[in-house]
This record gives C-alpha cells, sequence and structure tokens, in this order.
C-alpha cells in the first residue's frame, strides 16, 4: 500500500499538470519579491499553482495493445483444430455426429483463411458468436452429453441426452445458419453501394 501511494505521489511530480502548477508557481513567487502579491502571496503562490495545474492537459495513458481480428481468427483456427482433434476421439449417436459434422464443416468454411476471413474479421460481433462456440459452446454440448449419458445408464427411463445434444447441435447450425446469413448480407450491400456509385457517376 505504502509503495503504491509514493509510486503515485512520484508519478505525479513528474505529471503535467504538477510541472505547470510549479511554473504558475514560481511566477507568484517572482510576484512577490516584486512587491505585486503583497502580504497575500501565499494564496497568490496556492491559486496560481492549482489554476495552472487544474488547465494542464491530463497525462496521455497508452491504450491497451489487443489483438486485432485478424490475429484473433489465427488463434482461433488453432482453436478450432484442437476441437476437431477433440471431436474425433468422442462416440455420437449417428444422428448427433452427422450434425455436428455438418456444423463443423460450417465453422470451418467461416474460418477458411482467405478473403472470407477479411469479411469475418471486419464484424466483432461474429467474430465474438464463432470464438463462443468454437471454444465454449460445442464442447459443451459433447462433455454434458457424455456425462448425462452415463448417469442415463444407471437410472434408464430419464429423459434421452441423445434428444438434447441433437436438439443443441441444431440451435448451434441455425446461428451459424444466421452469422452467414448476416455475412452475406454484408457483401451484397457492398455490391449494391457500388451499384449505386456508378449509376450516380454515370448521371454526373
Amino acid at each position: 500500500m505504502a509503495t503504491s501511494r509514493g509510486n503515485r505521489a512520484l508519478t505525479y511530480l513528474e505529471s503535467k499538470k504538477n510541472l505547470a502548477g510549479s511554473a504558475a508557481g514560481v511566477v507568484g513567487v517572482g510576484l512577490t519579491l516584486a512587491g505585486v502579491a503583497g502580504p497575500y502571496w501565499p494564496v497568490v503562490v496556492a491559486g496560481l499553482y492549482g489554476a495552472a495545474a487544474l488547465i494542464a492537459p491530463p497525462e496521455h495513458v497508452a491504450v491497451p495493445d489487443f489483438p486485432d481480428p485478424a490475429e484473433q481468427l489465427s488463434t482461433l483456427r488453432d482453436d478450432f483444430a484442437t476441437l476437431k482433434q477433440y471431436i474425433a476421439e468422442v462416440e455420437l449417436n449417428p444422428a448427433a455426429a452427422g450434425k455436428l459434422t455438418e456444423l463443423m464443416a460450417r465453422y470451418e468454411a467461416l474460418l477458411d483463411p482467405t478473403w472470407v476471413s477479411d469479411v469475418l474479421a471486419a464484424d466483432p460481433e461474429a467474430v465474438h458468436t464463432l470464438s463462443r462456440a468454437v471454444r465454449q459452446d460445442v464442447p459443451e454440448c459433447v462433455d454434458t452429453y457424455h456425462r448425462a449419458r452415463w448417469w442415463s445408464r444407471l437410472n434408464p427411463g430419464t429423459e434421452s441426452p441423445d434428444r438434447h445434444l441433437e436438439h443443441q447441435l441444431n440451435l448451434l447450425y441455425d446461428e451459424a445458419d444466421r452469422l452467414t446469413t448476416a455475412l452475406r448480407d454484408t457483401e451484397s450491400r457492398r455490391q449494391q453501394t457500388h451499384t449505386t456509385y456508378l449509376e450516380d457517376r454515370g448521371r454526373s
């Protein structure tokens, strides 16, 4: 705690506000020596210091250097490769396995490191949605399925974990479909914008 306060004090001493206030305070001392401030010189010096410190620009704090979308997607591709290895080792019923294969194919297409990734990287929400699906949703679906299936074998007659898994994968596929549609619409708007530009240029 003491070290923290000491660091803050040292930082303030080196700050623009303190330097500006000190310079103004020196002017106040000069006015005092010249006989201008009179008996109120402490107030004058303190007032000049405070006013200068108040109007001095704040210290610039550097913005955190977070990974840009392209770097995020590169990391996400590595995580997707890890997810594929995990899925290759698990056992699913045929219906769920088929839907999961379709879902993974959609994710792989969206993560294709070509111009497709440029479109995806331009939409931070899309990157977040895909990251959440790959890193959290799909692994959670598969893991909870295997755990629930083990318990259901001990307690037959309960709700089938297979139905839950198939429903979850359908929901994720619908989400991926909406994501794909949104990105396609972005490209369509871009094409339409260029068409409008060319039409307007032709009229002029």
